[in-house]
């Protein structure tokens, strides 16, 4: 091959390297095709490539190789880099012109040595140590620093050693290794510069995410950490399905290392419109909860009807002619008694649960038709109609004026999300994030849609919220449930039609609930649970 072919040939293999560069997401296999690329057209036994480190004026060495001595140190080898980093400045401020890779830095310019053992003005004591150790010889040197588009220094390419093509003996590098070398390290700049933009904006947008779910949690801690740990459930399913055994509808289906990111993205997201949404409603405890328990209203009362009962059998024992006193006391004792017993009754209808029997909800309205005077002494039904209507909520504490309001969450996050200009790898997060309350039988909201009309992801997203919801252990109206009570409530939900049978049966077998409890449950609710006595499972 003559100079002027094996010229055309590497330029060839530059402009392909130039594409490759382009295609590469993961920064540490970018800065190792870099350095491989550097080595390759210049035929180089070694090479070290350097990352600037602006605040602590420092070159780190990033990645290593010697091929000649089977060293490869960084990057995707798993084996760090142990040297100390090189100072671009000495103590007193002043720049350190005496090493290659520095000189190189702080000046822009490539420095090219033929051999370092008889060159002059830079320090090679340490480049002699090495080869002492090591038995190596090293002669020539490269040293081309990396600059972005605004001429900020990104880090230097240094290679030693050049070797002939056809002896493999050392060499100098030649010119065309120079200005080779050269292109490379600014297409490597661009390159390099641009993946860690992308990084740099992805890790902002991912940090916005965090601020709006920090907001909700300030304003409602137990709703920023369900943000927090349904994008965890969801990414377990994820995982799950993508390993889904050969027998199950799924086993086909496969996501992306873009894809799974776009799902844990919606993960994150899915319930940023509850940052509108009422905190007395959000965190509603107990069934009288507004800014306050208005339980201690009912207190008041109850103490006042007592009070009034008291004043009324001393008004009886006073007046002459009255029958037995003895009678009197036994109506009055009757009197408290009842009062205490309905007013623990009320306390306990405010906790809320499960459910409420019709029998309870009429107690309560038999109470509520007492009569006490206000301040004003005028005469009043002892409960009001909001009041009776919270305490006779069948299951949870929320009416269903507070659960529409609640439910609104959704059709705001779908509106924030659909608001946005999503770049194409993240154009489903909108569909994603807005699915996870519609269930299969087209009954969930708000959209109504059943299961064909949905993602498999946001199928996922509906179990991973349901079963975070049943198993937290930090809401304000419910102690977290253990595993047998949640996967029973799971499993109900899958006969129903409210969850994908099929994503259920993976969340079963694959044991995600379990993986995901020993994470975040709390050892008392992990129970030892017997699947055949769960509902809808099939083992």
């Amino acid at each position: 091959m003559t100079s002027t072919d094996n010229l055309l040939h590497r330029l060839k293999e530059l402009n392909e390297i130039g594409i490759a560069l382009s295609q590469q997401r993961d920064i540490n296999s970018l800065l190792e095709t870099i350095l491989e690329a550097a080595k390759r057209i210049t035929n180089a036994d070694a090479g070290t490539l350097y990352l600037h480190e602006p605040e602590q004026r420092v070159l780190r060495f990033e990645i290593m190789r010697t091929d000649s001595l089977n060293i490869a140190m960084g990057g995707t080898s798993g084996v760090p880099i142990t040297f100390y980093p090189i100072h671009l400045y000495d103590e007193a401020g002043e720049p350190i012109h005496a090493m290659v890779v520095s000189h190189s830095a702080l000046s822009g310019e490539t420095v090219n040595i033929p051999d370092a053992y008889i060159a002059e003005g830079y320090d090679f004591s340490g480049t002699k140590k090495f080869d002492a150790k090591t038995g190596y010889r090293s002669q020539s040197f490269l040293a081309v620093p990396m600059r972005d588009h605004e001429d900020e220094l990104i880090g230097v390419l240094q290679l030693i050693n050049a070797q002939d093509r056809e002896s493999g003996t050392i060499v100098p590098f030649s010119e065309d290794d120079q200005h080779l070398l050269e292109s490379l390290a600014s297409q490597a700049a661009i390159a390099l510069t641009n993946r860690r933009l992308i990084r740099q904006l992805e890790d902002l947008f991912e940090s916005f995410i965090s601020l709006i779910n920090t907001a909700i949690d300030d304003k409602s801690p137990y709703t920023g950490g369900h943000c927090e740990r349904v994008p965890v459930l969801t990414m377990m399913l994820a995982e799950a399905v993508c390993r889904a055994h050969p027998d199950s509808p799924l086993q086909g289906f496969r996501m992306t290392a873009r894809e799974k990111y776009e799902l844990k993205i919606a993960a994150l997201l899915h319930d940023c419109g509850k940052v509108t949404t009422p905190v007395h409603v959000v965190d509603k405890s107990t069934k009288l909860q507004t800014l306050f328990d208005r339980i201690h209203l009912v207190d008041t009362r109850f103490e006042v009807l007592k009070r009034d009962a008291e004043i009324a059998l001393l008004r009886a024992i006073a007046v002459e002619g009255v029958g037995s006193v003895a009678q009197v006391r036994s109506d009055f004792d009757a009197r408290i008694r009842q009062l205490d017993d309905d007013r623990k009754f009320l306390r306990h209808c405010n906790i809320g649960g499960e459910a409420m029997s019709e029998e309870s909800q009429q107690r309560v309205r038999q109470i509520a038709a007492y009569q006490w005077r206000d301040t004003e002494g005028n005469l009043n039904n002892f409960l009001s109609a909001n009041e009776i209507e919270n305490l006779t909520i069948r299951a949870g504490t929320l009416t269903a004026d507070e659960r529409q309001i609640i439910n609104h969450h959704i059709d705001v996050t779908i509106k924030m999300l659909e608001s946005l200009p999503w770049p194409r790898h993240l154009k489903n997060v909108p569909e994603y994030a807005g699915g996870h309350h519609e269930r299969m039988d087209g009954k969930g909201y708000p959209k109504g849609l059943t299961r064909e009309q949905m993602s498999v992801q946001a199928r996922m997203m509906g179990i991973a919220d349901i079963f975070e919801a049943l198993t937290a252990k930090d809401r304000p109206y419910k102690v977290g449930k253990t595993l047998t009570e949640s996967l029973t409530i799971l499993g109900k939900f899958k006969l129903g039609g409210h969850i994908d049978p099929d994503l259920f049966d993976i969340f079963i077998r694959e044991k995600v609930y379990l993986d995901y409890a020993r994470q975040f449950l709390a050892p008392e609710q992990i129970d030892d649970v017997d699947l055949s006595k769960i509902p809808g499972v099939n083992i």
